[in-house]
């Protein structure tokens, strides 16, 4: 049966984009061709995201409003919310084929149910970890190494939809790597719900230390390796080994590491498996090592039991250790999990706290920027910026700088000179091309992706 035209569209974080790029490869292969416009497909595929409400009920709206206004079209819905809320979704798409994320690479198979005037709901199984989809965008390329997590959280609702854990082969993971750097590809970005338990599940139980130290070993070029969210708990654990790993300058010195909160009581309540001092242990063991390692944090405000003392002690914290980037949340409920059932914060609270919250981590990231302005610094040119005629590149740690710039600098090493910065970027001129992009790629922007969060 010959393959038609499909829209996608992706909701949610680095795990939802590799996906994307699973069912991507998927159709292709059985000569399905993408198209940017839903009025030009005939299957819309939406992969959605549950780890907020907001979230939720966007997505919830333009499931409404796809079968509303293209009432023709062959619907699938994918991803978490699929796992963690089936009944919301087949109520607000009633007919659509339905996979969670361990079935992605079903969805040549959801699609064909449909034309036969059934449709496919595939709510259970495992990973297929036996291929990695060779998708780059552009000069950089997602991974996902490990899906699931060890933990329990109070407030997460992922862990329904994301449970077990499942890693991927490191000999697969190594020959992506290898074949993508080969493509051209200059960032590549390894990514799991928390990659601090890859391999847990693995003979001989491989580390992602592990795992990156046979990257460097095996693939050589000028390339770098982002790594994604790691739990503090897990990664005290293997922070020496991952330390030592990230000594070679292939490696970004980028650690996502979310504390969630400064004070130890609401950790508990959120069944967080450490103390503040342990995280500070942590931070401090990571500045010793690397004093300009960027520690990205996610903070959430207002989980049930957050009073103005546990508040301020989180405030505390971000004005202690000087976070280069705080991702804040407000605490959102999310069905099934125990947090949903505790005495809530009221809305108007968790608004102030996290506006004070968020000016305290914006003038600690300006600060920090602010330390570049006037040094000639090198880069990665890894993407577009949000402006016409900008592009983003990385330095060591991963700061981005702004540049202006066209497709032809995709990939390229620079030299710039900082001129101006916000609280989350560097702003500055290029002053010369040390490696040009090894491929050239198109100076037109690509259609992008419905991103939202980050692991």
């Amino acid at each position: 049966m010959p393959g038609g035209r499909y829209y996608i569209e992706t909701y949610g974080c680095s795990l939802a984009e590799f996906d994307t790029s699973v069912m991507e490869y998927m159709l292709e292969r059985e000569g399905f061709e993408r198209v940017h416009s839903i009025g030009d497909a005939d299957y819309v595929i939406v992969n959605t995201c549950a780890v907020r409400l907001d979230t939720e009920q966007r997505i919830a709206e333009r499931l409404q409003e796809i079968r509303s206004m293209y009432p023709n079209v062959k619907l699938v819905v994918a991803g978490c919310l699929v796992k963690a809320r089936p009944g919301l979704v087949a109520r607000v798409a009633p007919g659509a084929s339905m996979i969670s994320p361990q079935n992605v690479h079903r969805v040549v198979e959801a699609i064909r149910a449909l034309e036969s005037g059934s449709r496919l709901v595939a709510l259970d199984g495992v990973r297929d970890t036996s291929f990695i989809p060779l998708k780059p965008s552009g000069v950089t390329a997602t991974i996902m190494v490990q899906e699931g997590c060890l933990g329990d959280c109070s407030f997460c609702i992922t862990k329904i939809a994301r449970r077990q854990v499942k890693s991927y082969p490191p000999r697969l993971v190594v020959e992506a790597v290898e074949k993508l750097v080969g493509m051209g590809v200059v960032e590549i970005r390894l990514t799991g719900l928390d990659t601090a338990v890859y391999g847990v599940d693995l003979p001989g139980r491989p580390s992602i230390a592990d795992l990156i130290n046979m990257i460097l070993d095996r693939v050589e070029g000028d390339y770098r390796l982002r790594i994604g969210m790691m739990t503090p708990e897990m990664a005290m654990e293997i922070v020496d080994d991952l330390l030592e790993a990230y000594g070679d300058e292939r490696v970004y010195k980028y650690f996502h590491i979310p504390v969630q909160s400064g004070d130890d009581r609401v950790l508990r309540l959120m069944n967080r498996g450490y103390t503040v001092d342990e995280y500070k242990w942590l931070h401090s063991k990571i500045k010793t090592r690397y004093p300009e390692a960027m520690i990205a944090t996610d903070i959430i405000v207002g989980h049930p039991g957050e009073d103005e003392e546990a508040f301020e002690n989180t405030v505390k914290l971000v004005r202690e250790l000087k976070f280069e980037k705080v991702h804040i949340a407000q605490y959102t409920i999310r069905p099934h999990t125990r947090a949903a059932a505790m005495k809530q914060v009221p809305d108007p609270v968790k608004k102030a706290r996290s506006s004070r919250l968020a000016r305290v981590a914006e003038e600690i990231g300006y600060q920090a920027m602010s330390r570049y302005k006037g040094e000639v610094v090198e880069a990665i040119v890894v993407e577009w910026g949000f402006r016409e005629g900008s592009l983003v590149g990385r330095l060591n740690n991963y700061t981005p700088v702004v540049v202006t710039g066209n497709g032809d600098l995709l990939g390229s090493k620079v030299r710039v000179r900082v001129k101006d910065n916000t609280f989350f970027d560097l702003r500055g001129d290029i002053l010369e091309v040390v490696r040009p992009p090894k491929i050239a790629y198109s100076r037109e922007r690509p259609c992008t992706l419905k991103m939202h969060f980050e692991y």
